[in-house]
């Protein structure tokens, strides 16, 4: 079967996610299958990312967060951050006349501030040229952490409270969400996770307590548009309960 029947049978038995979660593990494993040096996995993942967002775009879905830079992958080797850090600048510059083109509007939550002023400015110059697109939203976590992503909400809610801005009677879910990195992005429906990893990787902690997951065992650079299709055939043959029966 063609991925063009795929995509016709998930588009007819709709329930479609709209919001798509992926933590793109197995870059360096595949790498190292292959005897090849880590960064030629995150190269080959750069092929898969740019062929899910085509996919993702063909089934006119609305959200896909993609977990692009942890704040704990500072830690690997230097060559390694330098080179992946160098590899997000590349793919940025060469691929914002698609993402015009192809209607895709970039955002990014994250610690962006940290990164390079080069890095910087290459991905603000890609979120501004494509603020009006209205297809897809691609949203990069990129230099991102669940968990100090929580602490910096609490923080700023401090703040507002001891200046009278906001009252602790006032903070609910909605109002903690609007101070969170993804503030206007609807929490994930579906959570991808390749590479067999059965973990959260301190990834959208707040916002996946009701996701659905689905986990597989084909590395990222390996994840093809009809590995993309089937994970979405399984979140549309599920039942979500949400706490209920």
């Amino acid at each position: 079967m063609s991925n063009e029947d795929l995509r016709n049978i998930i588009l007819k038995k709709g329930n479609l996610p709209r919001h798509i979660a992926i933590i793109m593990d197995g870059n360096g494993r595949w790498a190292r299958k292959r005897g090849l040096p880590r960064i030629a996995g995150h190269r080959a993942g750069v092929k898969t990312v740019k062929r899910i967002v085509e996919a993702a775009g063909e089934l006119k879905l609305s959200f896909l967060t993609l977990f692009t830079f942890s704040t704990d992958n500072w830690q690997r080797p230097k060559e390694e951050v330098s080179a992946i850090m160098n590899l997000l600048y590349e793919t940025t510059k060469r691929e914002l006349i698609e993402l015009e083109k192809n209607n895709v509007k970039l955002i990014a939550t994250g610690i962006i501030d940290e990164l390079s002023p080069k890095r910087r400015e290459i991905l603000k110059k890609a979120i501004e040229r494509t603020k009006r697109n209205t297809g897809l939203v691609l949203n990069l976590a990129l230099n991102y952490s669940g968990r100090s992503e929580i602490l910096n909400a609490v923080k700023k809610i401090s703040r507002d409270v001891s200046a009278g801005l906001v009252t602790s009677e006032e903070i609910d879910e909605d109002l903690f969400s609007s101070y969170l990195y993804s503030k206007g992005l609807p929490d994930p429906d579906f959570l991808i996770r390749t590479s067999g990893e059965m973990r959260i990787s301190n990834f959208m902690l707040w916002q996946t307590s009701y996701t659905e997951l689905y986990v597989t065992e084909v590395l990222w650079p390996d994840f093809s548009v009809e590995d993309f299709y089937q994970a979405i055939w399984a979140f549309q043959n599920r039942q979500r309960r949400f706490g209920k029966i």
